[in-house]
């Protein structure tokens, strides 16, 4: 089903296995999975004589999205035993450190496209499965036992942030930080001190520590970007709370130009996050202060479909995207301009992979945009689910196959609408892009041609969906910024 995947480009047939080597010794490593089907997240027992994995262990799995369970290896005999049993993911064990209980995440398979997991335990025979903490903003990731095994420590997305909480055993789970901050790769010490990385609006990443019973008590260790930020004016960052078309509240962020000055007009680039399930943060986000740098003000938002929010927000889009987050978008279009110093003839609109998506579904119903950029698009939908590296994900986010509901898959592709653009649109992909395919991208800029519409078409070579080299992550934001400074009237 999947013989490429972005970023790695052809796949060999063979499955990931899972290997041991002596610490001590070295040696030839040892091979203790068998080779029919691939496995992730080893992890060993305390006393060394067991590991833990996960897996879909079934024939058809190419076509089990996530219908994974956790086993148990005997490292003396080989003996692989499946630890659960359920339809939907179980992944990630974590033991505790008295090897009693497990830690991991999962969920019951609802037909969704996109789950938010929820954290379990169980004993670590596989007895006495439950579950722990339910109903998250987002899924938990890095779950940490604490080194008593009293609880886990794990971090969460949410409403733009990412914070530390702790479940104990017997008990609910608490958030353990505050503030207007991203913390990542995150480290547990025998003592309860933490490690982290912090990152803000005028933070690009800092590392921070701080006990985990006193999280107050946070010290910055090393910022490596001190001395490149001293002496630059950034732009301030504005929290913004609106309502859709429909009364559904979204969350969004406005930066106002580095030289702000309330008196005067400025021009606005509406950019559009990826996934569709993602979350746009309070990190700090490069491009964006440069655009600030030049006298841009960037709204940034997080519609529908976003992670950080729980499952019903991740829903907003279950068979129907592009669709209302439109409508959340414009909305926050115009609570920017209710601030009064956005230029209402010179909006932009940017986005790349699903604010790719977006950005064309965008042009083709409104012209309130004086110049777009879509980048790494997907504009039909009905040849894309064939072509990219991920399909199983996508034909389910349609009710039915292409060649069943044809018209349910014209009606969603930004293609079918491009007639109706007046806005200046540029396209840019990477050659080499195979979860949104150059051939998605050279449809829509032949589209436009062969109507007569303004546009260009940036093709980035031997890169992925990603940009990987710094240069051409440079070269993006320089056409970005030329091709709305050509048409900002």
């Amino acid at each position: 089903m999947v013989w490429a995947v972005d970023g790695q480009g052809q796949i060999p047939r063979a499955k990931r296995q899972v290997f041991v080597l002596d610490a001590r010794l070295g040696g030839t490593p040892q091979r203790i999975t068998d080779g029919k089907y691939s496995y992730d997240d080893p992890e060993w027992s305390p006393d060394g004589r067991q590991v833990y994995v996960s897996a879909i262990r079934r024939d058809d799995w190419e076509f089990a999205r996530g219908d994974s369970e956790i086993y148990v290896i005997n490292l003396a005999t080989r003996e692989l035993r499946a630890l659960t049993d359920r339809r939907g993911r179980d992944a990630q064990p974590k033991v505790s450190p008295d090897g009693k209980r497990i830690a991991y995440v999962g969920y019951d398979h609802q037909k969704l496209t996109y789950h938010i997991s929820n954290l379990y335990l169980m004993n670590a025979d596989g007895r006495e499965s439950k579950l722990w903490v339910g109903d998250l903003p987002s899924s938990p990731t890095q779950v940490t036992w604490a080194r008593d095994g009293s609880g886990v420590y794990f971090l969460v997305e949410e409403r733009g942030t990412a914070q530390l909480y702790f479940a104990p055993v017997n008990g609910k789970a608490r958030r353990i930080t505050e503030g207007t901050h991203v913390l990542s790769s995150f480290s547990l010490a025998d003592n309860g001190q933490v490690a982290a990385i912090r990152s803000s609006f005028k933070e690009p990443g800092s590392l921070v520590t701080f006990p985990v019973a006193r999280p107050g008590e946070l010290q910055v260790l090393v910022d490596v970007n001190a001395d490149v930020l001293a002496g630059l004016v950034l732009g301030e960052a504005e929290e913004l709370r609106f309502r859709s078309s429909d009364g559904l509240e979204i969350q969004g962020w406005l930066i106002k130009p580095a030289d702000f000055d309330p008196a005067k007009k400025y021009p606005m680039v509406l950019w559009i996050h990826g996934g569709p399930w993602s979350m746009y943060s309070v990190a700090f986000n490069w491009a964006f202060q440069n655009f600030a740098a030049e006298g841009y003000a960037v709204l940034y938002t997080n519609p529908r479909g976003s992670t950080g929010y729980g499952q019903a927000f991740v829903n907003g889009i279950q068979y129907a995207y592009p669709g209302k987050d439109y409508d959340d978008l414009m909305a926050g279009v115009d609570a920017a301009l209710a601030k009064g110093f956005i230029d209402e003839r010179n909006l932009f609109v940017c986005g790349g992979s699903g604010g790719g998506v977006l950005t064309a579904w965008i042009v083709g119903h409104t012209d309130r945009f004086a110049a777009a950029a879509s980048m790494r698009p997907v504009v039909n939908w009905h040849s894309f689910v064939g072509t990219t590296d991920g399909p199983v994900t996508w034909y389910d986010q349609f009710e039915k196959y292409p060649w069943e509901d044809p018209q349910a898959f014209a009606v969603r592709s930004p293609l079918s609408y491009v007639a109706r653009v007046t806005t200046p649109t540029m396209l840019l992909t990477g050659e080499a892009d195979l979860r949104t395919p150059i051939g998605q991208t050279e449809e829509y800029y032949r589209a436009l041609k062969m109507l007569g519409k303004p546009t260009l078409l940036v093709r980035v070579p031997d890169e992925f969906h990603g940009f990987r080299r710094p240069s051409h992550q440079l070269a993006q934001q320089l056409y970005l910024q030329a091709w709305f400074g050509k048409y900002r009237r």
